[in-house]
């Protein structure tokens, strides 16, 4: 588990360990037999704190996946990304954590999630990670 260091705010910056990947429900991919897929998924209005101001994050987070024998219940991913809304995390952390417990519920042949961040102060982020099932490939 990453925890971000707590800094003094008059704000309420949740801690990283509340967002949990048990909420997270797995569906079988009924074509695994015959075909695969590519999956992208898209949250434009993912929202989260600043661990160091307490102000918010605005961005896009992107999920781009091959599912082996599951696929992600959307209306699940939804609520999963709304635990973030007042936890304080750096966008690096964000994207690993999110691919973390995809991959940990998923179990899919490969994974990638890109943050792209609203700008502040005139500095745009864009972060991503990825995990290759380097048995299936």
């Amino acid at each position: 588990m990453i925890t971000n260091k707590t800094y003094k705010t008059n704000f309420n910056i949740e801690d990283p360990g509340i967002v949990k990947a048990e909420i997270l429900e797995p569906i079988p991919y009924a074509y695994k037999s015959k075909r695969s897929i590519d999956i992208t998924i898209r949250h434009p209005e993912y929202t989260s704190v600043c661990p160091m101001t307490g102000l918010p994050d605005n961005g896009c987070i992107t999920i781009k996946y091959r599912p082996d024998q599951t696929i992600v219940e959307l209306k699940s991913l939804k609520y999963y990304l709304l635990q973030y809304r007042n936890v304080g995390m750096f966008y690096e952390h964000v994207v690993n954590k999110i691919l973390d417990d995809l991959v940990q519920v998923l179990k899919p042949l490969r994974m990638e999630v890109t943050g792209e961040f609203t700008p502040r102060g005139g500095i745009s982020s864009l972060a991503t990670a990825v995990y290759e099932n380097e048995e299936k490939f």
